[in-house]
């Protein structure tokens, strides 16, 4: 089977890039993330409650799928999300870690726990998308785009996979991130 990349976007502490294209810079003072989120006029409350590797990833998909143009928030079965990173939920893990470290101030946060897994993250796309086929996380190694096509080549063994939203989404910190997030189409 064929494929192709139709759109791409890069998404970093330092700017936003769309096809190749600078389309926005940080500022100074707000986060880079709540920037393009309020620039983007996006409405999902749920936003300021994800982890920053959950927001990285629902930015990189939301401003991706705006420029694909199509339908949005109607079911369907054909599209396939599929993320990749190394470092998983590392930063949520450490997070979480600290609302447990003391034995004195023990209080485990529902709040942080749910984002100890990367999945939450192809979880919130697919869901805010309607998208009912295959959802995955994979870790990496290392960032290996041969690794990747592997994985995207197997979404489309299911006949009924018509696009994959991958890419690589990567959080380490506030201020330490990377998503380079495409849609691959069937040709």
């Amino acid at each position: 089977m064929n494929t192709r990349v139709t759109y791409r976007v890069r998404l970093t502490p330092e700017c936003l890039e769309m096809d190749g294209k600078r389309v926005a810079e940080a500022v100074a003072g707000e986060s880079f993330l709540t920037q393009l989120y309020r620039m983007n006029k996006m409405d999902y409350p749920k936003f300021f409650k994800m982890d920053v590797l959950c927001k990285v990833g629902f930015l990189a998909s939301e401003i991706l799928l705006q420029a694909e143009g199509a339908e949005r928030f109607v079911p369907r079965s054909d599209r396939a999300v599929i993320l990749f990173n190394r470092n998983s939920s590392l930063h949520a893990d450490r997070t979480f870690q600290q609302t447990i470290a003391n034995p004195e101030d023990f209080y485990p946060s529902p709040s942080v726990f749910v984002y100890t897994l990367p999945n939450i993250v192809t979880g919130e796309i697919a869901i805010r998308n309607k998208y009912h086929g295959e959802s995955s996380f994979i870790l990496l190694p290392e960032k290996s785009q041969e690794a990747m096509n592997r994985a995207i080549a197997r979404a489309f063994l299911d006949p009924e996979t018509k696009s994959v939203l991958t890419g690589w989404v990567e959080a380490v910190s506030e201020t330490e991130f990377e998503a380079t997030m495409e849609l691959v189409v069937s040709s």
